[in-house]
């Protein structure tokens, strides 16, 4: 992963230091486990503890001849230890130890995941309560529709972040599970309390039953709370570029001193963290698939997803870790334009009444069709006069049979639209 796009504390949990750092917190906890059922001698647990340590560079030099990364770092960690060497990895297949080291480094990715969203969603919160009563144009298939708050749309946001931090926790308790069971899980070589034991150290829960691996829905649900998080914040970061467009103008980035948004054009205030999120979601949900098609696997396992998962892994949580601080910056500091807002409003010159205009004819006791048709070919003459609505209303013979000048001006009363906005901001604040 190139470092643009990622930041140090999650680049630090994917480095190789730490993930050979994890496989010997492994191979530790497991000869602690041995220790306690006697099977290694406290004296020689503790030289173990306190002369095993790896090199990076005698583990790559190793591999070249070995091609297997394992036998590399254990042979390394042996050279070592020395002579107790011969309690090292006793009983233990490579994925015993990579599995439950790959399980601590997704939790303790998802702990960093689970905390950016959580302050994410507090950011959405906030302006949620802060643009709550700022008047905007409601729109579905990007055509006016009826007027809605600006807040409110972030009220959706937040509700939203909410159920993609439960889907992360939930994600989060499914992999919290290590597998210490030899070659093909049978733990032929070890002892059932081997594992219980090890994992509890390294707070974990032995995995019920297992072949040679960690059976890989757990990753791929993993794999799909971080996706459908991503398209979370890929479905914000549209919006904003959207209103960002010169024809729409509602809100803007922030374009910090000095910033340059193209270097032919000095005009330009780019969306250019919006469009980023965008563009690195589709990463996210790219490797999505390759951890579904990692469930299937040979018999009790072959090494298809093994190179795979080198590559998804780091890259979708350095991503996501990336875009969730990119969209809680966006959000704390975006500019907005209520007037510009206002101004948008009015060019359906009045059409988005129309639902109102409806309703109203058929309490006067008009059939639904019969009230459609009316105020259908209204909206068109005013559309295509370019006219306000309510004045095309006021002119039509057949209306005024039914509506007084007054009950038409009560229609036209934009704050009907957002009667209820308090109740369902109570409704999603307040829940418990």
């Amino acid at each position: 992963m190139i470092e643009r796009y990622s930041l140090p504390e999650m680049r630090n949990i994917w480095s190789d230091e730490n993930r050979f750092r994890k496989w010997l917190d492994v191979e530790l906890a497991v000869c602690e486990a041995w220790a306690k059922l006697g099977k290694i001698p406290e004296d020689a647990l503790e030289r173990i503890k306190s002369k095993a340590k790896f090199s990076i560079e005698r583990i790559k030099e190793i591999e070249k001849i070995t091609k297997h990364d394992m036998v590399a770092f254990t042979t390394s960690v042996s050279e070592s230890i020395g002579d107790d060497s011969r309690y090292f990895h006793m009983g233990l297949t490579s994925y015993d130890v990579v599995d439950t080291a790959l399980s601590i480094l997704i939790r303790d990715s998802l702990n960093l995941i689970i905390e950016k969203a959580e302050k994410l969603k507090e950011v959405l919160k906030d302006k949620a309560i802060e643009w709550k009563d700022i008047i905007v144009m409601g729109r579905t298939h990007g055509v006016h529709a009826e007027p809605i708050t600006f807040g409110f749309k972030f009220l959706i946001y937040y509700e939203e972040m909410k159920r993609n931090i439960e889907r992360l926790k939930r994600a989060k308790k499914n992999i919290e599970v290590g597998r210490i069971s030899g070659s093909v899980g049978t733990y032929v070589h070890l002892e059932m309390d081997v594992e219980r034991i090890a994992c509890e150290k390294l707070g974990l829960k032995p995995e019920s039953v297992s072949n040679q691996v960690i059976q890989r829905d757990r990753h791929a649900e993993v794999m799909s709370s971080l996706s459908i998080t991503a398209s979370s914040l890929e479905k914000i970061a549209t919006e904003i570029r959207h209103l960002q467009r010169t024809e729409v103008l509602e809100a803007e980035e922030y374009f910090s001193e000095g910033q340059k948004g193209s270097s032919s054009m000095p005009h330009k205030r780019n969306p250019v963290r919006a469009e980023r999120v965008c563009g690195l979601s589709r990463l996210i949900r790219g490797n999505l698939i390759s951890s579904l098609e990692n469930i299937n696997l040979w018999h009790e396992r072959d090494i298809s997803h093994s190179s795979v998962e080198r590559i998804i892994f780091p890259q979708s949580f350095l991503l996501l870790d990336f875009i969730l601080q990119e969209m809680i910056e966006l959000v704390s500091t975006l500019i907005i334009y209520p007037e510009r807002m206002r101004e948008n409003i009015e060019k359906s010159f009045g059409l988005i009444f129309s639902q109102r205009v409806l309703h109203s004819l058929m309490e006067k006791g008009l059939s639904r069709e019969k009230a459609y048709s009316i105020v259908q070919r209204n909206s068109l003459k005013a559309w295509k006069e370019r006219r306000g609505f309510k004045e095309v209303l006021l002119e039509d013979n057949e209306i005024l049979g039914l509506l007084k000048s007054e009950e038409i001006d009560e229609i036209f009363d934009i704050k009907y639209f957002l009667r209820h906005i308090d109740e369902i901001y109570k409704r999603v604040l307040e829940e418990k």
